[in-house]
């Protein structure tokens, strides 16, 4: 393969092709979500072929797969039009020239995944605009958005329902973990009951929450009633730190169960959540986006940060 050649000649065309086929595998899903026709998706994966001088597709009925080259180039394809996708956004919010405020609630398990990306984002791109973050659970909190305090609430939701004047969208979807500390006794347990689970004194967020009813469901559902031995609280390094000093079970994000496994704080047990709590969701007044700028480049920001 000539890379001087490949570097000349690979356009932005080929990247949009090679990456739209590693997610639809159809010519003709391609061509629909391009706007482009058939037989010039086509040409341009005979294009890509001639320039990496290797197939870059193999073809089994009418499914194009990707052979190895063809899934690194589609790596790099992605990693190269989100950077493009990156810097217009970036163009775009600063020539909007943003200085204004966005406030914003969000339940204490979504705050540390969803919001340093996205603060980051905003303050890169509108240096003079203003963000303040309130956390709590989503009981407290939707009073003030509606009240106007907020401008957006970002919660995990249980039996999600329309709400009067309040907009709202899934922003994603992460399993909530039962975790303890890395000296629990269940610590290495391979296969775990909820009835073994539930003898144990347990973290759970506060009475009257919306995760707390979700939970008490929960163990309603395997046929327990909720442990009586419990501390509540909404607050993440502080179950951390009472789990390194007493043998108590917990609920996490997924995600940051996984990073403080990894420091060796905490360990994930063998219990199946059923879903609870795992869609995240984002809350707005109607109208919202039409009075004030920084909330709809805090919005963006937000979709931005979810797509890196």
């Amino acid at each position: 393969m000539n890379s001087e050649q490949l570097t000349k000649s690979l356009t932005l065309r080929h990247l949009r092709i090679i990456a739209a086929l590693a997610e639809f595998g159809l010519v003709a899903k391609v061509a629909d979500a391009l706007n482009v026709t058939q037989p010039s998706v086509s040409k341009q994966i005979s294009e890509l072929e001639r320039l990496v001088e290797t197939p870059i597709v193999t073809r089994y009925r009418n499914r194009l797969h990707l052979t190895p080259v063809g899934r690194r180039l589609a790596d790099h394809a992605r990693q190269v039009l989100a950077q493009i996708d990156r810097a217009a956004f970036d163009l775009n919010a600063m020539a909007q020239g943003v200085t204004g405020a966005v406030s914003v609630g969000v339940v204490s398990s979504v705050a540390p995944i969803l919001l340093p990306r996205t603060i980051a984002l905003m303050k890169r791109s509108a240096p003079e605009a203003s963000i303040s973050v309130t956390e709590g659970h989503f009981v407290s909190l939707f009073p003030l958005l509606e009240s106007g305090a907020f401008d957006v609430l970002i919660a995990r939701v249980w039996h999600p329902q329309e709400l009067p004047g309040i907009e709202q969208k899934a922003l994603f979807q992460e399993q909530v973990v039962v975790v303890a500390g890395h000296e629990h006794p269940l610590a290495g347990a391979t296969t775990l009951e909820w009835s073994e689970a539930r003898e144990w004194p347990w973290l759970l967020p506060l009475a009257n929450s919306v995760a707390r009813r979700a939970v008490e469901a929960l163990f309603a559902e395997f046929g327990f009633a909720p442990p009586v031995n419990l501390i509540a609280s909404a607050s993440l390094p502080l179950s951390i730190g009472v789990m390194r000093e007493l043998p108590a079970l917990g609920l996490f994000p997924q995600s940051l169960a996984r990073v403080h496994a990894s420091r060796g704080e905490l360990v994930i047990l063998p219990l199946d959540t059923h879903g609870l709590l795992s869609e995240v969701r984002c809350f707005w007044r109607t109208g919202q986006s039409d009075t004030n700028s920084s909330f709809g480049l805090f919005m963006q920001c937000l979709d931005q940060a979810l797509s890196t």
